[in-house]
């Protein structure tokens, strides 16, 4: 009989103590979780200084280890963050309850109404690199929607995230349970192996990162896995498109913010425009570096693309371009090569439009918009946990009603199956 590991032993007493407070959470008034995040709020202020010295150890370590910059950008918590976290907390107090919705509603033949009505998932895993922020926007939307979270953040976080995890817990004692959120504080790679395989316990695994933390949850994980996978973002180019519309959005898409998953990382040109677009896009797009297939380098200077630069998200001022024969050849690369978050057409063809929005397989698809409109605040949902590139429960923004699953209530008055 094997011994059970020290953190073994630590994520089955985290999950025991979830699964408790999940129970208290699911019948938790509105009010209460509302204060209880407003609470949260008031503490995340009044805690700046403890934030800024936990991230300082944090960003110490990432220097020490020679990590980039950008890394490094990730890992900082800024007064503007917290502010932002703030105001992102209380957003979330002030939205609607996403538990407790009549979805839909029938009456039997003998009279029993039949109500399916919205409930909380249970306990939610959620296993996220960097982003220190990540700890509280998890947190706040798990909470408002009933659910008890498991946090496990990234150890280039570590004293960052457990602070914020510690004024969390500490500010909604009074309304809620505090074991309504979790913080795995070993760093060791083997809880996550235990979390993911929780059987019983952990209702929901949600992984937030790169696609190798992404790949190795979903290959170890025995309970089901929502993916917020990587974004291989397109834009097609039509043979009908307004070129001039075609620039901006191509500029918006890739340069606005490219270190994000909904930013653009392969252009498709339809052959009969390239000779136009390109030029001028080679122009626009100073300081990004294009990797072209063999018809684009006839037109502009580019690297050669490789198989690889197809199937990349550069998260970077790289972009990649194609030049294609045909509409159908534009909507067979991204079938092949995309990931199935964010695709774009540029035309003013209806027919071509409606063709585009049918036949590509995407969580969003854009006509004359940018790709960088894929966002949860940007639909109207306000926060969000992550964007689904699954198919089933949840695809696109997650926001709080995605993090609510449903029940059928049957009210009777005696009847009996004949």
């Amino acid at each position: 009989m094997s011994v059970p590991t020290p953190i073994a032993e630590r994520i089955a007493e985290l999950g025991s103590r979830a699964v408790a407070a999940s129970r208290r959470l699911a019948i938790a008034e509105t009010d209460a979780k509302n204060a209880a995040l407003n609470a949260v709020a008031e503490g995340l202020d009044a805690g700046r200084e403890a934030l800024a010295a936990a991230n300082e150890l944090d960003l110490a370590a990432a220097r020490d280890a020679g990590l980039s910059s950008a890394m490094i950008d990730r890992l900082t918590l800024t007064p503007a963050r917290i502010d932002a976290m703030i105001e992102g907390v209380r957003q979330i107090a002030a939205m609607p309850d996403p538990v407790g919705r009549e979805l839909s509603s029938s009456t039997h033949r003998l009279g029993m109404k039949i109500v399916k009505r919205s409930v909380p998932i249970g306990v939610i895993a959620m296993i996220y690199e960097s982003r220190p922020n990540v700890t509280i926007d998890a947190a706040a939307l798990c909470v408002k929607a009933g659910n008890a979270v498991i946090l496990r953040g990234g150890r280039e976080a570590a004293h960052s995230n457990a602070a914020l995890a510690d004024i969390f817990r500490a500010a909604i004692m009074e309304h809620l349970p505090e074991d309504a959120v979790q913080f795995v504080d070993n760093p060791d790679r083997a809880g996550v192996t235990h979390l993911v395989q929780a059987v019983g316990v952990v209702d929901l695994v949600i992984p937030r990162g790169g696609e190798g933390l992404i790949r190795a949850v979903t290959e170890q994980a025995r309970i089901p896995v929502i993916k917020h996978y990587k974004g291989v973002c397109h834009v097609y180019v039509d043979r009908d498109a307004n070129l001039a519309e075609a620039l901006e959005i191509v500029d918006n898409a890739k340069c606005q913010r490219p270190g994000v998953c909904n930013a653009l990382e392969t252009l498709l040109v339809h052959q009969d425009v390239a000779d136009e677009l390109l030029p001028a896009l080679a122009a626009r797009l100073e300081g990004v570096e294009l990797r072209g297939d063999e018809r684009t380098r006839e037109v502009i200077d580019a690297n050669e693309a490789s198989e690889d630069d197809w199937h990349a998200e550069y998260l970077d001022l790289i972009l990649a371009v194609r030049v294609v024969d045909s509409f159908d050849d534009a909507i067979d690369h991204i079938a092949t090569y995309g990931s199935r978050h964010t695709e774009a057409i540029v035309s003013e063809n209806a027919d071509a439009q409606q063709r585009f929005v049918r036949a590509v397989d995407a969580a969003a698809v854009m006509v004359n918009a940018s790709t960088r409109f894929m966002d949860g605040s940007e639909f109207g949902m306000g926060a969000e946990i992550g964007i689904s590139t699954d198919k089933l429960h949840a695809r696109g923004p997650m926001g709080l009603n995605e993090l609510t699953s449903y029940k059928y209530e049957v009210w009777g008055e005696g009847q009996t199956r004949p």
